[in-house]
C-alpha cells in the first residue's frame, strides 16, 4: 500500500543509513476506481469502542481496516476534543494532523485542527518537514491535550501541517508515530513516551492485532498484552540496538530453499507499511519463483492459483514464520490478484526488509520498549 515514507536514521556497525519507510503509493488508484473508497466508507461506518481491562491497566483501542491496505483509528486533540482519523505507525515517531493554517488542497479534504476553538492550545515557533512516498508535508510544533480512548496526554507536542502535497485522495487525517524518540523529525517527545512519563501507561509496552479481509476487531493495545489475541507463547526477538524497531532475520525461504537473507540481515516490523519490502533483485526472484507476472507497478498471479502458491518462510531468531499465498495476495479494484512483495527504496547493497501489515495480520506483535525487544506469536 505504500503511501507513507518516513525518513529515519538508523545507526548500526560504523555507519548511519537513511531508512525510508513507505505506505503503498498505489493505494489511491486501488481505492479510487469506480468511487470505491467513498462506497466502502459508507458501507463500513467507524465504530468507536475501546476496552480497559480492570486491574491490568491495559487499554485496547480499535483500528479500522480499509481493504487490507491501511488501518485507521480515532483520536481527539484539544479542549473541547476534536476528532481525527490517524495511522498508528511504528515506522515514525511524530504525531501530526492538518491545521487551520494549511491552504493546500489536500488539507481541505481532511479534518483540520481548529486551534482557535481549543482552550488548551499552545503554539511554538519550531518547524519541521517530512517527505512521503506520494507527497510531503511541512508543519509547526504545537502543544495540546491528546486523547487515545481513555489515555490522556496533557500538553502533548504534536505537528500541525501548514503545507501538504499528494494526500488529496488518501483517507486519513494524520499520523501517530510509535517509534523511538531519536528518529522524531520534529524533535518532539512522542505521545507514547509522554503517556509513559505521566504514569498513564503502567508498562512500556504496546501491541497490534490486525484483522483480515475487512473484518472488525483490529486493535492497538497499550500498557500490556491481551493473551486472547494470539496462540501459544510469544517469541521474543531482541532489537539490533535500542532506538528503532529493527531486528535480525536469519533467512527467507520457499519450499526449504533459501532465497534471501542467507545468514543474517535486518528487518523492520512496520505497521505503517502495508506490504513486505526487500531489495529489488531478491524481490524479483521471489516473484519469479511464485510465477507472478509484472504489469504496471504490480506483479499478478491467477486468482485460481492462490491456494496452491508456496508459503514464504521468514526465519527470525531461530523460529519460522510462514506467510502463505492467501496472505500475501490481494485483489485490485478489477478483481485481479497481485502479490504484496515490493522493492525496497534502500540501496541494493543493504539487505534490509520491511515486514508490514501483511506480516502483522498473521503474527500478533508486541513492541516492548522497556526491554528493547519485539514479541511475535500466531494471531488468532
Amino acid at each position: 500500500m505504500k503511501w507513507l515514507v518516513v525518513l529515519g536514521l538508523v545507526a548500526f556497525s560504523e555507519c548511519i543509513v537513511k531508512i525510508p519507510l513507505r505506505r503503498v503509493k498505489t493505494m489511491r488508484k486501488t481505492l479510487s476506481g469506480k468511487n470505491m473508497l467513498n462506497n466502502f466508507l459508507k458501507e463500513h461506518p467507524y465504530r468507536l469502542s475501546q476496552i480497559s481491562f480492570r486491574g491490568s491497566n491495559l487499554t485496547s483501542h480499535p483500528l479500522r481496516n480499509i481493504k487490507d491496505l491501511v488501518y485507521l483509528a480515532n483520536i481527539t486533540i484539544g479542549t473541547p476534543p476534536q476528532e481525527f482519523q490517524v495511522i498508528f505507525d511504528t515506522g515514525s515517531s511524530d504525531l501530526w494532523v492538518p491545521s487551520d493554517f494549511c491552504t493546500s488542497p489536500a488539507c481541505s479534504k481532511h479534518v483540520r485542527f481548529r486551534h482557535l476553538q481549543s482552550s488548551t492550545f499552545r503554539l511554538t515557533n519550531k518547524t519541521f518537514s517530512i517527505t512521503y512516498g506520494s507527497g510531503r508535508m511541512k508543519g509547526v510544533v504545537a502543544h495540546d491535550t491528546v486523547r487515545i480512548g481513555d489515555l490522556v496526554s496533557t500538553d502533548q507536542p504534536f505537528g500541525l501541517s501548514v503545507e501538504e502535497y499528494g494526500f488529496d485522495h488518501i483517507p486519513f487525517d494524520g499520523v501517530l508515530g510509535l517509534n523511538y524518540p531519536k528518529i522524531s523529525s520534529s524533535g518532539a517527545i512522542p505521545i507514547f513516551d509522554k503517556l509513559k512519563n505521566q504514569g498513564a501507561i503502567s508498562e512500556p509496552v504496546f501491541a497490534f492485532y490486525l484483522s483480515k479481509d475487512e473484518q472488525e476487531g483490529s486493535v492497538v493495545m497499550f500498557g500490556g498484552v491481551d493473551h486472547h489475541y494470539y496462540k501459544g507463547e510469544l517469541n521474543w526477538v531482541p532489537l539490533i540496538r535500542s532506538g528503532n524497531w529493527i531486528i535480525h532475520m536469519h533467512s527467507i525461504s520457499i519450499e526449504r530453499k533459501v532465497i534471501a537473507c542467507s545468514g543474517r540481515c535486518m528487518a523492520f516490523v512496520d505497521t505503517g507499511t502495508a506490504f513486505i519490502e526487500g531489495p529489488k533483485p531478491l524481490v524479483d526472484n521471489m516473484q519469479k519463483l511464485i510465477g507472478a507476472k509484472p504489469s504496471g507497478s504490480k506483479h499478478y498471479v491467477s486468482c485460481s492459483a492462490v491456494n496452491t502458491l508456496p508459503s514464504i518462510i521468514f526465519t527470525i531468531n531461530g523460529i519460522n514464520y510462514p506467510v502463505p499465498g492467501r496472505a500475501y495476495i490481494l485483489k485490485d479494484y478489477r478483481g485481479r490478484c497481485y502479490t504484496t512483495f515490493q522493492e525496497s527504496p534502500l540501496s541494493p547493497s543493504i539487505e534490509f526488509w520491511i515486514l508490514g501489515d501483511v506480516f502483522v495480520r498473521l503474527y500478533f506483535t508486541v513492541f516492548d520498549r522497556g526491554n528493547d525487544r519485539i514479541g511475535l506469536a500466531r494471531a488468532v
